[in-house]
């Protein structure tokens, strides 16, 4: 007898397709055979790729002892007194007795007030339990107190009085607690789907510090290696948080798609744009003792993996959609589905644009800041080199996050459409929506004889 899809508003019997993960998933072999066609060789893809990228450790060097490139131990102020500014900085000869220069009045305020006079003990390392002294500036920005957790440069081959010197505070107690609230709210509300999310997180992260970064520094070329990371990063992520599922599938297709288009954008327009990657003092240092990484590589392999998390999001988002219009009308076809899940999308899109435009203009606000001291034209703000890569990247960014949501759409539309869910017991191609009125009239009436 030719057996029919359930009727979705009876109660499942214990037998029901257990496979299923909800009423509007597609479960129709034909369907999940062309989604495992072109989803396999891609993942089979990736994992070689890892294989043959995989650094196997970050190559080592020796410290130059600039910036980050410094020997770092743990270390605690045990007290601070307040002396005279003069007793301290006696051997300091202002550069200049001109006040209307920076350096003028910085050496001018070296020398009068109340400076801060810190006693740090190394609290980690082969001499744990030294003690040095810091000067701290009455104008300095950062001001140290008894008790308080400092990060300590050891420079070994400086004299014995100046191998240590406070570079930072230890931020590491408050960034914990504040990370332990954020994984307890995304718990609570999130439930089981906040901890594969979190799980998710760590295994993103655990790629890009043990493949991405390493792979780089290595030599490998930072596009191939961003490109390979990143769909390992999408694929782990999107079927942890979201289940090994038809529609999971067409999300990660709808975001493989406009990885690549975020791709060849970049390489396209960071070269005609003639953006070096090479910015700042940090991106020097890292040319400087790894000369062979390619800098433009790396600034595009930054544009791929930054976009990826806002992808995820856009394209699950629409495929969703899709599938709950799908829920609401299933005689809905392809063509209204795509019509009415991309009016969500147009929605999506503003907010989604916006908030990239935003992130972007929020890290970079120091440096907007400082082109607005110095009174420059919009047209000499964008043309610098550092605002230029920002530009870039914002807007190659917005163009793949724009285009996944009617990719995205169209993809999902034409899945959850040609769907025939009697397929999967192989007994009927009469489409769900003829075949289970009956099946619900028969299921009604057995029951009411019980």
């Amino acid at each position: 007898m030719t057996s029919s899809p359930p009727d979705p508003h009876q109660t499942p019997e214990p037998h029901g397709h257990s496979h299923s993960h909800g009423p509007a998933a597609p479960v129709s072999r034909h369907l999940r055979k062309v989604i495992a066609a072109v989803l396999i060789p891609f993942a089979a893809a990736v994992v070689v790729g890892l294989l043959v990228l995989w650094p196997g450790g970050t190559p080592g060097h020796e410290r130059t002892g600039v910036g980050f490139d410094r020997q770092t131990e743990s270390g605690k102020v045990v007290s601070v007194e307040k002396v005279d500014c003069k007793d301290v900085n006696a051997g300091q000869v202002p550069p200049t007795a001109d006040p209307t220069t920076p350096e003028g009045r910085e050496a001018a305020n070296s020398q009068q007030g109340d400076c801060g006079k810190a006693t740090v003990e190394v609290t980690s390392g082969k001499n744990k339990g030294r003690t040095f002294v810091e000067i701290v500036q009455p104008d300095a920005p950062r001001q140290l107190k008894k008790g308080q957790g400092v990060v300590v440069a050891y420079a070994p081959d400086a004299p014995r009085d100046l191998q240590y010197s406070v570079t930072d505070v230890d931020r590491g107690f408050p960034m914990a607690v504040l990370a332990g609230i954020f994984a307890l709210v995304v718990v609570l509300v999130g439930r089981m789907r906040g901890v594969m999310a979190l799980l998710a997180l760590v295994v993103s992260f655990a790629v890009l510090t043990v493949f991405i970064l390493p792979a780089i520094l290595q030599g490998s070329n930072p596009l191939i290696v961003a490109v390979v990371g990143a769909s390992a990063i999408m694929l782990i992520a999107l079927y942890m948080c979201h289940g090994l599922t038809a529609r999971t599938s067409v999300a990660v297709l709808g975001t493989l798609i406009s990885l690549l288009l975020i791709g060849l954008l970049g390489s396209l327009f960071i070269g005609w744009a003639s953006l070096s990657g090479n910015t700042d003092d940090n991106t020097g240092l890292i040319h400087g003792l790894f000369p062979n990484i390619d800098m433009s590589g790396l600034l595009l392999a930054g544009v791929i993996i930054g976009s990826l998390g806002v992808l995820d999001d856009v394209t699950v988002t629409q495929t969703s959609a899709v599938w709950e219009l799908h829920q609401a009308d299933p005689d809905m076809g392809a063509k209204g589905l795509y019509r009415a899940g991309i009016r969500i999308g147009r929605d999506h899109i503003a907010s989604v644009v916006n908030t990239l435009v935003l992130a972007y203009a929020g890290a970079a606000l120091p440096l907007l800041l400082l082109f607005s001291i110095a009174q420059s034209s919009v047209g000499t703000v964008a043309n610098s080199e550092l605002v230029a890569e920002e530009i870039v990247r914002t807007l190659i960014g917005s163009i793949g996050l724009v285009a996944s949501v009617p990719v995205t759409t169209i993809l999902a539309a034409l899945v959850v459409s040609a769907d025939r869910p009697g397929l999967l017991a192989g007994a009927s191609d009469t489409p769900a929506r003829t075949a289970a009125p009956g099946r619900g009239r028969g299921g009604k009436g057995r029951r009411r004889k019980k």
